[in-house]
């Protein structure tokens, strides 16, 4: 598995891989998926399997009150690749990039229903810090889980 950033030839199977991983109306929109891989504040990660891709993640960082927080915005990998590896490797992936951006924190939210997500991030460092009701279409309920990041020391 080859793990690399997003380029902009890498649409059409990145969306691809969307369509497969979600049903509307779960799914992000061709528009909105354009704008989180295009923005300055973002990084996309991609997961490619001999030239096709495997799966993708993207993370987006915002400064308030002089303080960088990144917020994983989806984590994608085809059923084939599951339980392999390939969505931890892009959670660590991420976490280097919002650590790039200068963030000490990163936060996602999460189905309230998939129970395999919530290990996968439990078993990298993540905590629950609470629960949004009706955050997904059909009133389904999300958990938001947060992680600390440990700032790279920077030399002069």
């Amino acid at each position: 598995m080859n793990f690399r950033l997003y380029q902009p030839g890498d649409f059409i199977q990145l969306y691809a891989v969307e369509e497969q991983c979600f049903q509307p109306p779960f799914r992000f929109s061709r528009a909105y998926m354009r704008q989180l891989v295009t923005s300055a504040i973002a990084a996309t990660w991609m997961a490619e399997q001999d030239g096709a891709i495997a799966g993708f993640a993207i993370v987006e960082w915002s400064v308030e009150s002089n303080e960088t927080t990144a917020y994983i915005q989806t984590i994608e990998v085809l059923a084939e690749f599951r339980r392999a590896g390939v969505a931890g490797e892009l959670m660590r992936r991420l976490e280097g990039s919002a650590i790039d951006a200068g963030a000490s924190l990163i936060w996602l939210h999460v189905d309230a229903e998939n129970k395999a997500a919530q290990r996968l991030y439990e078993m990298h460092g993540y905590s629950r810090k609470g629960r949004e009701e009706n955050y997904y279409p059909r009133g389904r309920a999300a958990l938001i889980y947060v992680k600390q990041l440990k700032l790279a020391a920077k030399t002069q």
